[in-house]
């Protein structure tokens, strides 16, 4: 009797230690998986008129293609371009947005990636900051009102 108890424990013991290394294990996905450096890019605070170009890079953690057929900016002065070439597995892309600077004021804009990745058909990136109002340029003209006519000589 002592024997079968035996047996049937290991039996038990070996069925609990394979659910524990399923469990540890990580779970595969199927189809395309689109995964993201970051969710949101923040330019801080710029002056007018600077370099409003960003990047985000977008991996591939499927086991199939990654297909965005879609990259839309909240407004006119969010521009994002992404490539249509499929995204192979375990491979990278990136999607380079430009923010319009010349624009005063806080920058709170999204860009909607649309694709055909499992976990997340639909995702929605983000760009913040601030943009001051630059220093006037030294070769601008500058209008004089009042005051008295100048002398030729």
């Amino acid at each position: 009797m002592k024997q079968f108890f035996l047996t049937l424990g290991l039996v038990f013991g070996g069925f609990a230690l394979m659910s524990a290394q399923d469990a540890a294990s990580p779970e595969v996905v199927n189809g395309a998986v689109l995964t993201l450096d970051k969710e949101v890019h923040d330019y801080g605070t710029m002056t007018q008129g600077a370099d409003g170009n960003c990047v985000f890079t977008v991996t591939n953690d499927g086991n199939d293609p990654l297909i965005i057929s879609r990259c839309k900016g909240s407004c006119g002065c969010t521009v994002p371009q992404c490539q249509k070439e499929p995204i192979l597995p375990g491979a990278t892309s990136s999607i380079k947005v430009k923010y319009d600077t010349k624009r005063i004021g806080p920058i709170n804009k999204s860009v909607t990636i649309t694709s055909n990745a499992s976990n997340e058909p639909t995702k929605v990136i983000r760009i913040k900051g601030k943009i001051e109002a630059g220093a006037p340029s030294t070769g601008a003209p500058v209008k004089v009102t009042g005051g008295a006519p100048m002398n030729k000589q």
